[in-house]
């Protein structure tokens, strides 16, 4: 990663980010721009948060972690769904073209400026039973140890298990443009990727919800979902490997493996390891295991609380 950014060109002095801002009270879009400085190393959400506290604290955004893992800043930058938090302004700025066009990820509501609705998304997430079911369902709920897996079949499916549902495969998709009922590469992937689990047991209730008019039968197969993905999870792949199990399903070829087995009893106790207090730097008469069975009580002054 650090080499990635070496790579990247020192930005512009200044740049104009150009916002595509929604109004719902008014119900009134329109473009609004800001002339802001840079640094090496600034992001687009870095420059948007700049605009917040220095410009204009009227605009909205989302985002939470600011380091790729949570998903929430998906953005449309300059054309491209992508993390605002991983785009480094340097990356999509020049000193011939110190533009930045932000708007909200297509394919979803807007709720304000750059937030947009993810409530439909989820719903579909949701719809494919993201979770791993047994005919059982007390070897999940009461499983004394963990399912058993071998190394190749968890490789089969960890690439898929990268999701952070930032929804960005799901804005670049065609058809989810033109059809608001397909599933999405987003729940199809994870439909792929519970259904290849050996663990799982639910693969005939996945295939009902995939198996259908806008099912994985709807892919185009642009793989635009593929290339705009922050975590190389390739959902067009997942897709693909989940309409060939469909497929062979329907002409009685296909069949789930058997579920892998919970791991038996240990050979061995587990170790058990008792937790000391660092007696090297206490203060004399300090006793800090006695310490902790008394109740902690605070005493606060009257004249404190004036102060």
């Amino acid at each position: 990663m650090a080499e990635e950014l070496k790579s990247i060109p020192e930005p512009p002095k200044e740049v104009i980010v150009r916002v595509k801002r929604y109004d719902p009270d008014k119900n009134k879009t329109w473009w609004q721009e800001y002339k802001i400085p840079t640094y090496r190393g600034m992001t687009v959400l870095d420059a948007l948060l700049w605009i917040k506290e220095h410009l204009d604290p009227t605009l909205s955004m989302r985002y939470s972690c600011r380091m790729g893992v949570c998903g929430s800043c998906g953005m449309l930058i300059n054309g491209v769904p992508r993390l605002a938090c991983q785009t480094q302004v340097g990356a999509v700025a020049t000193p011939e073209n110190p533009v930045i066009t932000v708007e909200p990820l297509p394919n979803f509501p807007v709720v304000r400026d750059l937030i947009t609705d993810f409530s439909g998304f989820f719903e579909k997430h949701k719809s494919i039973k993201p979770y791993i079911i047994r005919k059982d369902p007390k070897e999940v709920d009461e499983a004394p140890r963990e399912f058993l897996m071998k190394p190749e079949e968890l490789e089969e499916i960890y690439q898929y298990t990268l999701c952070i549902m930032c929804g960005l495969c799901y804005a670049a998709c065609p058809v989810a443009a033109s059809d608001p009922e397909y599933l999405g590469p987003q729940a199809l992937t994870q439909a792929y990727r519970f259904i290849a689990d050996v663990r799982d047991e639910g693969a005939e209730e996945r295939i009902v919800v995939v198996d259908t008019e806008h099912g994985c039968h709807r892919c185009h197969f642009a793989a635009s979902c593929s290339a705009v993905c922050p975590k190389e999870v390739d959902p067009a792949a997942a897709i693909q490997r989940l309409r060939r199990i469909v497929f062979l399903r329907r002409l009685g070829l296909w069949k789930k493996e058997k579920g892998s087995p919970v791991a038996g009893p240990l050979e061995k106790p587990l170790r058990e390891v008792k937790a000391e207090y660092p007696k090297h730097n206490l203060l004399p008469g300090v006793d800090p295991e006695q310490q902790a069975k008394e109740p902690v009580t605070i005493d606060f002054r009257e004249e404190w609380l004036k102060e």
